[in-house]
């Protein structure tokens, strides 16, 4: 054993050398890298350190030195794979760095005594996750997280591929001092003033891996408390370390009895009965050998099976180094009850780290006095180096090698493992070739078991493929062909309306204080006319992207602390005239006047009545009693009363009757009344006309005057014209004004105030005798072949105007509009407004309410069934604020107007959902009480338990409606979530009900045979036919088997149904393929 000390090799300042605080040796132990309170991370040559006797070396010995803190850097610490290099300050920050490959390109900074750089250290990451000083930092043994500790009590985790922040554990009470990995790569521990070593399960998590994945992850193992419960608080750091074998853990400042020690804790039970006594102060830090030594030589024996290359496992002994407060340096190793090596005053001040080389037969050691030194073993000295493969041998005994958490039952499990890994690494390869604009080019597309030759870019919803042509309007994800297609629009790009404005402010100068002019930057991402390039949260159509649900992370939950922007309180009127209106100035009175008779007059308690006038508020005019004949008020006239109207409970508002309707072919929004542009104007169309005269329009003029004989039996009919291109195809009349038109390609219809509906074929044709209503109609939309009108009274109709049939009986609004609840009251009470009513592909009535509700009816179950509610925006973590579903696909040669582009049946409702909630503050509540369940006993799940109940809220409403790709999104999102969360039992029913019962080609021709019909017979989970919502069985669960297939906890469930798909037998196939 040698000591070499360089003169050269410290952090030296100008009058004083610096503290080091930590240093660490490279994975290939050609580097030593140290930290120190002058703010430099210094990388040296270890070779220069062990050649600094020699005098004929000349090559390099500082490599480079990097200053990206502000404050003195306590800890550093390389990655196990050798890429990165992480450093911890007191700056709270946490730097990572990477090695550039190429040399140089600059000499030392000017005004500096520093050496050139030899190599260059760049900048990758800044970690802003502590409140407080960064203490100690660790890396996992695969590198796949990098876990920091600090003064603020936190431990937080880092992907070591992305380095985003996977989780922030506050488990202690007190300040954090160290932490160290288990080699077999299932645990961590981290020691901490409240005197405690905490241990922490987890499962190496993937490249793709976010927050919401890893939520269940990291969770703590044991805590062990009995050899530090008098350990005292005056050490700078609790470094503790890991043995090679992964039998015990060093922990360093324990105690026992009245004596400092070094707590040796066993694995498995998990207690510190052993104690290395022998410092006369506190340890602040230990370090195990990262090699196992035998005590005897080893042979040259094959490997038998059972000991290795020929050693006796009881043989192995590991070597520990431990220094601290007293200046002294111990090294024990395990087959000897006394230390090794004892050396005291190794240094004037705290001995602050210590790092091994890879071959274990090099110490680094360094002090806060600034000396830096190496003590040096010789071969046989700690006794006989063990190989590399041999250690990693001894592992194997705790079920698993570096490579995550688990148990292998047999190579079932591995074939199906790996199987999913290469799924979503392929799947991760898709999404950045997508964002990378390198998308694959368009191809025929399956919907109900046809080609459709459709571009990727177009959506598919609830099996129907749109319209190629999108400058087409679209209803509900079918898009309608209207006439021929226009060769100059779709040679002309979209214009960018923004592009000039945008071009200014991108050369806006500024003046700043000192006169010096300047441009001010531009956030592009926020100042363009067109979709952000940024990658954003979207359901990915299933046909366009086959692993889009498998892993898309669950969003942030929707904000709603503060109410969005709406009218002020007082209504409109507060808006137009203000809340606190000012006293009208009376003609020839002074300015306080009215002020003072107001205050007169509510002297004695009473209050004054004033009007609300233009003008401002006055005292109201008492007025003289009329006198003579009154005239009889219109309420109490003889009148006909409606029955439908007396006795139901709902009352929808009736749309106002327009002079001018005009209806383009698809468009729901495009009615224009004649009070658009003034009388006796030339323009006899709006803008909006001239712009449609290309499209298949339908136009309605209603009588303008009444009749001079004042009966509504004596008024001019309404005029209907049908036109394409501004060429009249077919008129019509009509004895009543019509309130609402609608049609398709296949139908046209308006509805009258007298309650009657009309129906034309495309040709003019009337379809059908005039069907007569209850009441007034209030809503009317249309959708291939299907009709939707809703009454005043709240009686939804839906008929199939290709068969003349109904799939139901009316259905009244009264259950979506709290009857239930205002019934119980004696005075007339408003309910929810009705914003929207659609039809869906399938007849399916589909209704947004003003409060946030959205509902579709069940024509097999006779009931209304809620979709989406407020409770998911605030409870779940799958909510999303940006409206992205599975048809938010679009094509880049799309028209400028996607207004109407449909996003699918349950975005839809989720949609109005999130609008409403934004509009009025309904949320907020909510969100408040939320917020204070989380803190209380008992609902530490909420967050997870709320979200899997919105995944499978959301799999019902797509099964039920019929949606075939957004089934499969939120099937593959739920898989996932459940997955992760380790729900056994969840994760067998599933597969159990993808399993179903196995129908054979009889299933499958009932299958195609139900297609054809009105209501298939696969939107069940126990039907007894091989598909379900339109997938195959077997696709939807070997899709869920490879999302599963990676969780080793679940391979007891999974392997089965592996085994019984071929899932592993397809895995075999495809390698025998790729060796031949």
């Amino acid at each position: 054993m040698r000591f070499i000390r360089p003169v050269w090799l410290t952090h030296s300042g100008e009058k004083k050398d610096f503290e080091v605080y930590s240093c660490h040796i490279s994975p290939d132990g050609s580097r030593l890298v140290t930290a120190a309170g002058d703010g430099y991370v210094r990388v040296w040559s270890t070779e220069a350190v062990f050649k600094a006797v020699d005098p004929s070396f000349n090559g390099p010995k500082q490599l480079a030195s990097m200053s990206y803190h502000s404050g003195t850097i306590h800890t550093v610490r390389f990655s196990g794979n050798g890429r990165y290099l992480a450093s911890g300050a007191d700056d709270k920050i946490v730097c990572v760095y990477t090695l550039d490959p190429h040399p140089p390109t600059h000499n030392t900074a000017f005004g500096t005594d520093e050496p050139p750089p030899v190599e260059t250290w760049k900048i990758h990451r800044r970690l802003i996750g502590h409140d407080n000083d960064v203490q100690d930092l660790g890396w996992s043994h695969d590198s796949s997280i990098l876990v920091s500790v600090g003064l603020d009590s936190k431990v937080v985790v880092w992907s070591g591929y992305t380095f985003e922040k996977l989780k922030t554990i506050s488990g202690h009470q007190s300040l954090v001092k160290g932490i160290t990995f288990d080699p077999a790569n299932k645990y961590f521990a981290t020691a901490s003033d409240d005197r405690t070593v905490k241990l922490w399960r987890f499962t190496s998590p993937g490249p793709n891996s976010t927050a919401y994945d890893q939520m269940s992850n990291f969770v703590l193992e044991k805590s062990i408390e009995t050899p530090f419960k008098h350990s005292p608080l005056t050490t700078y750091f609790r470094r503790c370390s890991w043995s090679p074998d992964g039998n015990h853990i060093a922990a360093a400042n324990a105690v026992n009895g009245p004596v400092s020690s070094v707590a040796i804790v066993n694995r498995g039970i998990w207690d510190g009965d052993i104690h290395l006594i022998g410092h006369e102060g506190p340890v602040e830090v230990c370090a195990f050998s990262p090699r196992l030594f035998s005590k005897v030589r080893p042979s040259n024996q094959p490997v038998d099976g059972k000991d290795g290359k020929g050693q006796n496992l009881s043989n192995l002994v590991t070597v520990i180094a431990c220094a601290g407060q007293d200046k002294a340096l111990t090294i024990w190793i395990t087959s000897n009850p006394r230390p090794l090596v004892i050396t005291q005053d190794l240094a004037l001040k705290s001995l602050s780290d210590l790092a091994w080389t890879p071959d274990g037969l090099n110490l680094f050691v360094t002090s806060l006095d600034g000396s830096i030194l190496c003590v040096s073993f010789d071969h046989g000295e700690l006794g006989y180096e063990v190989s590399r493969e041999e250690t990693e041998k001894t592992l194997e005994r705790f079920g698993t090698g570096r490579r995550g958490a688990g148990i292998i039952e047999g190579t079932d499990g591995l074939l199906l493992e790996e199987k999913s890994r290469e799924d979503e690494l392929r799947g991760a390869e898709g999404r950045m070739g997508a964002l990378m604009g390198d998308a694959p080019p368009s191809q025929s597309v399956t919907v109900n078991g046809h080609d459709n030759p459709a571009p990727l870019s177009v959506p598919l919803v609830n099996g129907f493929t749109p319209s190629v042509d999108a400058r087409l309007p679209q209803i509900n994800g079918d898009g309608q062909s209207t006439g021929q297609d226009d060769p100059k629009a779709d040679n002309e790009a979209p214009e960018d309306p923004n592009k000039e404005k945008l071009e200014k402010l991108k050369s806006r100068v500024t003046i700043t204080k000192d006169g010096k002019k300047r441009i001010a930057p531009l956030l592009l991402s926020s100042s363009g006319g067109h979709e952000s390039s940024l990658p954003r949260a979207q359901l990915m159509s299933a046909s366009t992207n086959a692993q889009g649900g498998k892993d898309d992370p669950p969003q942030t939950i929707l904000d709603l602390s503060k109410p969005f922007d709406g009218l002020p309180k007082g209504g409109l009127a507060s808006l137009l005239l203000g809340n606190k209106r000012k006293w009208a100035k009376a003609e020839g009175a002074e300015d306080d006047s009215v002020e003072k008779r107001i205050a007169l007059a509510s002297r004695d308690g009473a209050v004054p009545i004033v009007a609300n006038t233009s003008e401002g508020l006055v005292p109201a005019r008492s007025g003289s009693g009329s006198t003579g004949q009154q005239p009889t008020p219109d309420f109490i006239r003889p009148a006909v009363l409606n029955p439908s109207l007396t006795v139901s409970q709902v009352r929808l508002a009736v749309p106002k009757l327009r002079r001018h309707i005009v209806q383009i072919l698809g468009k729901t929004n495009s009615s224009v009344t004649a009070e658009n542009h003034p009388q006796g104007s030339n323009d006899a169309h709006p803008v909006d006309i001239r712009q449609a005269q290309h499209d298949l329009m339908i136009e309605v003029r209603n009588p303008s005057q009444l009749p001079t004989s004042g009966r509504s039996s004596d008024q001019e009919p309404c005029r209907v014209t049908v036109s394409r291109r501004g060429q009249p195809l077919w008129q019509d009349f009509l004895p009543r004004s019509t309130l609402l038109v609608t049609g398709n390609e296949l139908f046209w219809a308006a509805a009258c105030e007298d309650g009657s509906i009309h129906a034309w074929t495309p040709a003019g044709r009337r379809l059908v005798n005039a069907l007569i209503l209850e009441s007034q109609p209030v809503l009317m939309d249309c959708m291939n072949n299907w009709l939707l009108c809703v009454t005043a009274v709240g009686m939804c109709y839906v008929w199939d105007m290709k068969t003349f049939q109904s799939p139901h009986p009316p259905v009244s609004l009264a259950p979506l509009l709290d009857v239930a609840i205002y019934s119980l009251q004696d005075h007339v009470t408003a309910g929810p407004a009705v914003t929207a009513a659609r039809l869906s592909s399938e007849g399916r009535i589909v209704v947004r309410l003003s409060n946030g509700d959205g509902f579709a009816y069940s024509p097999s179950m006779y009931i209304w069934q809620r979709i989406s509610e407020v409770w998911w925006a605030v409870g779940s973590q799958y909510w999303t604020n940006s409206g992205a579903s599975v048809g938010d696909l679009r094509s880049s040669s799309s028209s400028k107007d996607v207004s109407n582009v449909s996003a699918g049946i349950i975005p839809f409702l989720e949609g109005g959902t999130r609008t409403q909630s934004m509009l009025r503050g309904k949320a907020v509540l909510l969100q408040r009480l939320v917020k204070q369940l989380l803190s209380r006993e008992g609902y530490e799940g909420f967050e997870s338990t709320v979200s899997i109940a919105h995944l499978e809220n959301r799999m019902a409403a797509a099964l039920m409606l019929g949606s075939k790709e957004e089934f499969r999104v939120y099937l593959f999102m739920y898989a996932k979530r459940i997955g992760n969360e380790g729900l056994k039992s969840k994760v067998e029913e599933l597969l159990q009900g993808l399993l179903g019962d196995n129908g054979g080609d009889d299933g499958k021709e009932a299958v195609v045979g139900s297609m054809r019909k009105r209501s298939a017979v696969d939107r069940t989970w126990d039907n007894e036919t091989d598909y379900l919502c339109g997938w195959s069985r077997k696709e939807l669960q070997k899709g869920v088997l490879l999302i599963l297939g990676k969780n080793r906890d679940l391979h007891r469930i999974t392997v089965p149904y592996a085994k019984l798909l071929g899932v592993s037998e397809e895995h075999e196939r495809e390698d025998d393929i790729m060796v031949s």
